[in-house]
């Protein structure tokens, strides 16, 4: 049985592209990821918001991988941002990577992160067979 996503009848429609509700069958292993950046093998960080943004969606992608799963398997995610980025670079990352139905999600924009060179992290929670 898949994660199912809703966007229920009696709340308003996303504000965006992403699911109110995600609902995870029971007999799935729930794997809760550490916040992912935009940095690649080498520990090299990416330049620009944009590309980090992909790069932690591939981190992301990675992980879930290694343990049996498919981007499909991700349930949730909150997005970290120091900046705006370009909306429409960003919904090319988000069609690659959520194809059929975007996972529940969240944007908050804070100050700072644990990096100067970092303006991206995504957390994420991903439920695999």
């Amino acid at each position: 049985m898949s994660i199912k996503f809703r966007n229920p009848e009696n709340v308003p429609m996303p504000a965006a592209g992403y699911s109110n509700l995600a609902i995870i069958p029971a007999n799935r292993r729930l794997l809760v990821l550490a916040g992912q950046i935009g940095n690649v093998m080498s520990g090299d960080i990416l330049d620009g918001i944009e590309a980090q943004y992909h790069q932690a969606l591939d981190n992301i992608n990675s992980i879930v991988l290694s343990e049996g799963g498919t981007f499909k398997d991700v349930a949730r995610i909150t997005i970290f941002l120091t900046e705006k980025p370009d909306n429409a670079l960003i919904k090319e990352s988000n069609k690659q990577y959520f194809s059929e139905q975007p996972p529940a999600m969240s944007w908050i924009y804070v100050s700072e992160l644990f990096h100067p060179d970092v303006k991206v992290e995504i957390e994420a929670i991903a439920a695999v067979n």
